[in-house]
C-alpha cells in the first residue's frame, strides 16, 4: 500500500476545532459558553491533563457564557477546521482521512465558567463508532460539522461541562498516533429529574495508549469490529 504514507503526509496537518454550540436551532457563536483554542491540532497522550477539555500545546480561551439547556433535549456541537472557517463543506470540517469515532460527555461542577474538567466525573452520553462501512467522524464531515448530542432527561439540574470529541485514527498503527480533538462547552442543565447517578470516570484515565480503539490499524487487516475507547453510554 504505497499510497498511505502519501495520504497521511498530505492529511497531517488536517485539524479541527468544537468551536459553538447549536440550542434550539440558536447557535451561540464562536467560543461563546465553548473553551476554544486559538490552534486547531490534536492531543495524543491520553495521560495528558489536556485530554479533558483541550489544553497545551493548545491553550483555551476562558468564555463567561453559560447556555442554558433543557434535559432531555438534543444539542449541536458544530465542528470546524478553523476558528475563521465560514463554509460547511467537508473541507471545511476536518479531512477525511481523519476517520474515527465520535464521542460527547457531561461532568457536573459547581461552576462552569472555572472548573478545568480535570478529574473524575465524567460520563459518557454520546458515541457512534464505525457501522455498516463508514465511520462517525465520517458522517460529521460529511454533514456540514454538525455532532448532534442528547442530554439525558433523567440526570440533576445544575452546572456542567459538555466534552465533544472526535478521534482521528489515521495514524494510530503505534501509539502516540491516535489524534484526539476536543473542547468543553459550559451549560446549565435545567428540567433533569435527578432519577439516575451515572457512573464516572477521569480524563486522563478513562483511555488508555493500548486499548484497542486508540491503537488500530484502520487500513489493514480491514476493520470490521471497532471498540469504541471509553465507557459504556449512560442512559436513563
Amino acid at each position: 500500500m504505497k499510497f498511505a504514507p502519501i495520504l497521511l503526509a498530505s492529511a497531517a496537518s488536517a485539524h479541527t476545532i468544537f468551536s459553538s454550540l447549536e440550542v434550539n436551532g440558536v447557535n451561540h457563536g464562536v467560543g461563546g459558553g465553548v473553551r476554544v483554542p486559538s490552534y486547531n491540532g490534536p492531543i495524543e497522550n491520553v495521560d495528558s491533563a489536556s485530554i479533558a477539555c483541550n489544553g497545551a500545546p493548545n491553550p483555551t480561551t476562558p468564555t463567561s457564557k453559560v447556555i442554558t439547556v433543557q434535559a432531555g433535549q438534543n444539542v449541536t456541537a458544530i465542528w470546524r477546521y478553523m476558528l475563521s472557517t465560514t463554509g460547511s463543506a467537508p473541507n471545511d470540517i476536518m479531512d477525511i482521512s481523519h476517520k474515527g469515532p465520535t464521542m460527547a460527555y457531561l461532568k457536573k461542577v459547581n461552576d462552569a465558567t472555572t472548573d478545568s474538567g480535570v478529574g473524575g466525573g465524567w460520563f459518557k452520553i454520546q458515541e457512534d463508532g464505525y457501522n455498516n462501512g463508514v465511520w462517525g467522524t465520517e458522517k460529521v464531515i460529511n454533514g456540514q460539522g454538525r455532532h448532534s448530542i442528547k442530554i439525558p432527561s433523567c440526570i440533576a439540574p445544575g452546572q456542567y461541562l459538555l466534552r465533544a470529541e472526535m478521534l482521528a485514527l489515521h495514524g494510530a498503527g503505534n501509539y502516540p498516533g491516535a489524534q484526539f480533538y476536543m473542547e468543553c462547552a459550559q451549560l446549565n442543565i435545567v428540567g433533569g429529574t435527578g432519577s439516575k447517578t451515572p457512573s464516572t470516570v477521569a480524563f486522563p484515565g478513562a483511555y488508555s495508549g493500548s486499548h484497542p480503539g486508540v491503537k488500530i490499524s484502520i487500513y489493514w487487516p480491514p476493520v470490521t469490529n471497532y471498540q469504541i475507547p471509553g465507557p459504556s453510554v449512560f442512559t436513563c
